[in-house]
């Protein structure tokens, strides 16, 4: 899986590298000039770290649901007086 990461991020860099260009980036509050090689490393970094963060979320949610049909399933024991 890393292998596969920085795969990507290097072709990233190389495409990225091979352009000198520059653009406007406008977003909501604010504008910015970048190069195309920043802007392909933000924008891969950006969607490696939201996908890592989308994968734990989910993993966490699968983990709490299988806790709670565990807790849901086994009748818990009284113990009488």
């Amino acid at each position: 899986m890393l292998m596969i990461v920085l795969l990507i991020l290097a072709i990233a860099f190389i495409f990225g590298s091979q352009n000198p260009q520059t653009f406007t980036l406008n977003y909501m509050i604010a504008r910015t000039e970048l190069s195309v090689a920043q802007a392909v490393s933000l924008f891969t970094v950006l969607g490696i770290v939201i996908g890592i963060l989308v994968t734990l979320m989910w993993r966490i949610s699968r983990v709490i649901k299988s806790k709670r049909k565990l807790a849901l399933q086994s009748p818990t024991k009284k113990v009488s007086p």
